[in-house]
């Protein structure tokens, strides 16, 4: 279930990432960022398809999951920003933000998945 997530969320940021890169003209290649986390995230999940490879490839993934998720705070703490019409790149907090959801989320559940896992083992 894990990989299928994986490669879910890694094309869910990969779309993300090229929508705002169009719906900002194109202006800024940083809109793109996105699509690169969910590249990654599409590499690992394609790899965590093989049984030996799964534990690996999925702990790469949560690390790239994890980095991504502190990297877009420094936008999703500008939320404010949108809601009161001041904010200066307001398509970047929106990808940022929503970057920031789709990774916390799969983190939440790759945590859950190991956790389980380990469980299974020793029981």
């Amino acid at each position: 279930m894990i990989t299928k997530l994986t490669l879910a969320i890694g094309g869910l940021l990969t779309i993300t990432g090229v929508i705002a890169y169009v719906a900002t003209n194109a202006v800024s290649l940083t809109a793109l960022i996105p699509s690169g986390v969910g590249v990654l995230l599409l590499i690992a999940g394609w790899i965590a398809r093989n049984p030996r490879l799964h534990r690996h490839a999925i702990h790469a993934a949560l690390a790239v999951a994890l980095l991504g998720v502190l990297g877009s705070l420094m936008n999703v703490v500008k939320i404010g920003q949108l809601f009161d019409g001041s904010a200066g790149r307001p398509g970047a907090i929106l990808a940022s933000l929503a970057m920031f959801v789709l990774l916390l989320v799969y983190l939440v559940f790759g945590v859950r998945s190991f956790i389980n896992a380990r469980r299974a083992r020793t029981s």
